[in-house]
């Protein structure tokens, strides 16, 4: 596959053009990294260089995004943000599973690849039972991916830094962790080295873009064309050279991810489609357990139990998963990455299991077992299950070992 963030020939004609058309009525816009994000020097980086090609006066802002609480950064704040401190956000992860679709942000192509990899440290030589540990940071797409890996011990930590060090120091045998945290750890401790593998999952693939307020929207396709010019004059591949992915690290099965941030998440869904569930099915020793299809039908629930869902869900998840269920700074909970059409690799039971013991993420377990059943009735109806009743229970939900099928 081509992982090239090379686009189409008229480009770099497309963006000289551009960058002789002069911004009028604006002072420099302020650009803002996320706080504590290992990539943070590389988004400023190619922020600086990018700009400068769109012709666009540009400053950087160290402390413009919050650190936010346990459980991420809305939406809403991010809104906020845009409305007030900064212009634009460098270094913004998306993916084809969480691809803010329904917020007021404008987005840029991506400039890298930055997906979730496994790793181990050859000369870590962990003891005893952290030879069956995984490592993940904990309430990400890295605990999703491990979680659902057969016969091992979760070691959750709170950054991707001490994910990684957990295997540093042989605390845990390998880690599922963004691949941007393996790097800059490594910047720090030269002496270090890790063996990069693909954690092949729907979760695993992303992309670093430019993310853009109302008020810089009209700029996006300037960026574009500059990361165009940038890309077919070799500098965008010196600049992420360093944060590349290994080639065999990468996930062959997710398809073209750079394609898929030109015109946004509608021109290439149905390659995404075919990429996620291709990634979920795919044969991997570090992704996902394949669950074959069997006859126990899914558990059942009612239309209340499910509005009842909807009303917990609002409240105590949409923050992360997106009122729309469209993901924000956690997975989608609906569409092909979440429950595809056949050939699920998460099971009902195994949803619902992790949902009451991880779920929220600022106080997992808080809720009773039946809210849990509640959210978990609004989630299979939302994904095209039917409403027959009985009422679903808890117990129903977490021994169902039925795959998440959509529309099943």
């Amino acid at each position: 596959m081509n992982h090239s963030l090379n686009r189409i020939p008229a480009a770099g004609a497309l963006a000289a053009c551009l960058a002789l058309t002069p911004i009028h009525s604006m002072a420099a816009v302020k650009i803002c990294t996320f706080p504590g994000s290992p990539s943070a020097a590389l988004d400023q980086a190619v922020a600086r260089e990018a700009f400068a090609q769109a012709g666009i006066a540009a400053t950087l802002v160290k402390h413009g995004i919050g650190d936010g609480d346990d459980d991420g950064v809305s939406l809403r704040e991010l809104d906020k943000t845009l409305a007030r401190e900064c212009d634009v956000i460098a270094g913004f992860p998306r993916s084809t599973v969480a691809d803010d679709s329904t917020s007021k942000l404008q987005f840029s192509r991506g400039y890298l690849h930055a997906g979730y990899v496994s790793i181990e440290a050859p000369d870590a030589n962990p003891q005893g039972a952290a030879k069956n540990r995984v490592a993940a940071t904990y309430a990400s797409p890295a605990q999703l991916i491990a979680v659902q890996q057969p016969s091992v011990t979760l070691d959750l930590e709170n950054t991707s830094a001490a994910t990684v060090e957990a295997v540093a120091k042989g605390q845990a045998q390998r880690a599922i962790v963004w691949y941007p945290a393996v790097v800059a750890y490594g910047l720090a401790h030269p002496q270090r080295h890790f063996a990069v593998s693909a954690a092949r999952s729907p979760y695993a693939n992303w992309q670093l873009v430019f993310a853009f307020g109302p008020r810089t929207a009209s700029m996006r396709e300037r960026v574009d064309a500059a990361l165009d010019k940038l890309s077919a004059n070799g500098r965008l591949a010196a600049l992420t050279h360093d944060w590349a992915m290994p080639a065999h690290a990468l996930d062959t099965a997710a398809g073209d991810d750079a394609a898929r941030y030109r015109d946004g998440p509608s021109a290439s869904r149905a390659l995404a489609t075919r990429a996620l569930l291709a990634a979920a099915n795919a044969d991997s020793a570090g992704g996902f357990v394949k669950v074959a299809a069997d006859a126990t039908s899914a558990p059942t629930f009612d239309q209340a139990q499910a509005t009842h869902g909807k009303m917990l869900y609002s409240s105590a998840c949409a923050k992360c998963h997106g009122a729309q269920l469209q993901g924000v700074t956690a997975p989608a909970l609906q569409g092909p990455a979440f429950a595809p059409a056949s050939n699920a690799h998460l099971t009902i039971g195994g949803i619902f299991t992790y949902m009451s013991t991880n779920m929220p993420a600022d106080k997992p377990g808080k809720m009773k077992d039946q809210d849990y059943a509640d959210i978990m009735a609004f989630l299979l109806y939302s994904n095209g299950y039917h409403a027959t009743g009985p009422k679903m229970t808890a117990d129903n939900a977490r021994t169902s070992t039925t795959p998440l099928n959509a529309g099943k």
